[in-house]
């Protein structure tokens, strides 16, 4: 892991953060005071896979990519996480090592919690622990979602499914997002499982289709309403 560069953390830092968003200023002053602050260079490691320590990150600008090495040292990467979401409580709830790798894709500023004191901060800040306990439901639904896609749907139906939750992720405007930075092909192979080929060969169709379009570091969705009947139509198939 990469050394991080120190930073402030203040109580307008977490203004940031929906999970503290709703507390009084004396409360974020008190949570910010156990708060440190860490500024990390895009491509460099947060988190290791496996690692020991224990503390809870909070983004509060930049995104970052969290993904997994397995015994076969195949990368199969889980989601990208934004500015507001935070990663770590796993480890910081049940003692276990950390289950992935955390790697910044751009430049990366975050707040950190020691366990102990994310542990209290949930306890005693109701409106804080009902949130994590939403993001925790959030993110076993997704992951049941895709398991269900990995052992159900074809190739370009997976695909189908990973784009739009990518499109509303990033904000869905006049039918119309924008996924920035753009996913790789490869990336995008490693988190519906095939091959980066396969990947090319179904967004040059969607393309041809004024679906999507690449450009600028950008993967848009033209048309989210078709691309999200389109995932439709296979779930009540």
């Amino acid at each position: 892991m990469s050394d991080p560069r120190r930073a402030a953390i203040t109580r307008d830092t977490l203004l940031a953060l929906d999970l503290f968003r709703d507390l009084s200023a004396a409360d974020r002053t008190a949570i910010a005071a156990r708060c440190i602050g860490a500024q990390y260079h895009a491509g460099e490691n947060i988190v290791l896979q496996r690692d020991a320590r224990r503390d809870v990150f909070f983004i509060v600008s930049g995104s970052v990519r969290v993904s997994f090495h397995s015994k076969p040292g195949k990368d199969v990467q889980f989601r990208v996480l934004s500015a507001g979401e935070c990663f770590g409580e796993l480890s910081a709830i049940d003692g276990a090592e950390r289950s992935a790798d955390v790697v910044a894709l751009s430049d990366v500023f975050v707040a950190t919690l020691k366990p102990a004191d994310f542990l209290d901060i949930v306890t005693h800040y109701p409106s804080v622990g009902t949130k994590i306990l939403k993001q925790l439901a959030a993110m076993v639904r997704s992951l049941s979602d895709r398991v269900v896609e990995l052992s159900t749907l074809g190739v370009a139906n997976r695909l189908h499914a990973e784009l739009l939750r990518l499109a509303q992720q990033h904000g869905v405007r006049d039918n119309t997002a924008v996924i920035k930075p753009a996913p790789t092909h490869a990336e995008l192979a490693s988190r519906i499982s095939t091959q980066r080929e396969a990947v090319t060969k179904e967004i040059g169709a969607l393309v041809r289709r004024g679906i999507v379009s690449r450009g600028r570091g950008a993967l848009t969705v033209a048309d989210v309403a078709t691309l999200t009947q389109m995932v439709m139509n296979v779930a009540d198939a």
